[in-house]
């Protein structure tokens, strides 16, 4: 009598979850060097780890820091213009709500643990920031729109998802609005871009480059990919002349050389001649990143969208560069965060950003020698607008992750 083979178990293998005691044996502590090894570095750190504390909690003098606070964020922005920023800031933190709620609009929950705690970690940092308590309610108050606008914005997207078109050029239409507003829009006082300045001149200078050197850099991937020879020629002399040359040479071409090429009384503002500088850097680089990802789709989409019918433009917008771009994700968030970190060169060329801003404050004989407290400061800073773009890049290459698992 034969047996019947059985039915193969279509159920996922059976994950092992290690203890922690169990996890450190596994890892760290597996053989006899590989504990040495483990004890070597953990004492090292901790070595390191009680020599910041002892000068953070001793030696550092912190006061240089709450005495700056609006160097650091605004530069030289008049005291009596600062409703204004407040304002956008507000608007902002309205259209993030909306924007928070749509995306996650079929999510369980809106606000998970994980979200909840970091929320309240945002509300103690705002309520023991050094600055006047009307700063204070209002940071808090910027902090409950948003949680309530992203409720809101949960329910307009379960009952208006068609508005969700609207949100990327509603952003657009926003950053047009603050740097108009903020300039003197609405018949307001005019505020020269040379009192413009810190992390506020950073993020304007960061997100416009970006804005405009992502669809620079695919035109440009295409076109170096293009069958036309005069298109394919002239994108990659432009790739190859921009990666040959350093930023700061780009950013001293455009603050120093080019104005003496221009009409007497033409002199373009400094701030727009950077952001071109960074435009023109950062797209050539794209452009590469674009390319690697546009080679990395199989020949057959296009021959399989040629037999369906559709043309060249199509086939491109359609179904080549939607999979490039999703494939590129991370090096073009790479690169995004490369030119964030790259407007540190424009204290060299004069704009007081954030490094100059800090450069300036360090010139000041009250706080001569700070160099580490306001180095490190800014530093955190720095590295907390860098870490939200690489979680929000994992976040997207997740919701767009469509392979079969």
């Amino acid at each position: 009598m034969t047996s019947v083979p059985s039915t193969p178990s279509h159920q996922p293998p059976q994950i092992v979850v290690l203890t922690a005691k169990e996890w450190l044996q596994k890892n760290l502590f597996n053989n006899w060097y590989n504990t040495l090894i483990t004890l070597g570095i953990s004492g090292l750190l901790l070595f390191m780890l009680t020599r910041f504390i002892s000068w953070a909690f001793t030696t550092a003098k912190w006061s240089v820091i709450p005495a700056n606070l609006p160097l650091f964020f605004v530069g030289r922005f008049p005291n009596d213009q600062y409703w204004r920023l407040w304002v956008m800031l507000g608007i902002i933190s309205i259209l993030s709500g909306i924007t928070w709620g749509f995306l996650a609009r079929n999510s369980r929950l809106l606000f998970s643990k994980n979200t909840l705690v970091s929320l309240g970690f945002i509300g103690i940092l705002a309520v023991i920031t050094p600055v006047p308590i009307i700063f204070r309610f209002l940071l808090i108050g910027m902090l409950l729109l948003l949680v309530a606008e992203a409720w809101a914005g949960k329910i307009i997207g379960n009952t208006q998802p068609k508005l969700g078109k609207w949100l990327p050029f509603s952003w657009f239409l926003l950053l047009i609005i603050c740097v108009w507003f903020i300039g003197g829009g609405l018949g307001l006082k005019i505020v020269q871009t040379n009192l413009w300045g810190g992390l506020m001149l950073t993020l304007l200078m960061s997100i416009i480059s970006i804005l405009l050197s992502f669809p620079i850099g695919v035109l440009l991937a295409l076109g170096r990919q293009s069958s036309l020879p005069v298109v394919r020629i002239l994108s990659t002399v432009y790739i190859e002349i921009i990666r040959g040359l350093p930023l700061i040479t780009i950013l001293f071409m455009g603050q120093i050389l080019l104005p003496l090429f221009l009409p007497e009384g033409t002199r373009p503002d400094r701030i727009l001649r950077a952001i071109i500088g960074l435009t023109m850097f950062s797209s050539a680089y794209l452009a590469e990143n674009i390319r690697g990802g546009l080679q990395s789709i199989p020949r057959g989409q296009t021959e399989a969208a040629k037999a369906l019918g559709l043309n060249t433009p199509l086939t491109v917008s359609l179904i080549i560069l939607p999979q490039a771009l999703k494939v590129s994700i991370p090096s073009i968030v790479g690169q995004f965060i490369s030119l964030f970190q790259d407007t540190t060169l424009l204290a060299i060329v004069g704009l007081v950003e954030l490094l100059g801003i800090s450069r300036s404050i360090l010139a000041n004989p009250k706080f001569l020698g700070r160099y580490l407290e306001v180095y490190l400061f800014i530093g955190i800073l720095y590295w907390v607008f860098c870490y939200a773009m690489s979680v929000a890049s994992q976040k997207l290459e997740k919701q767009l992750n469509t392979e079969h698992k």
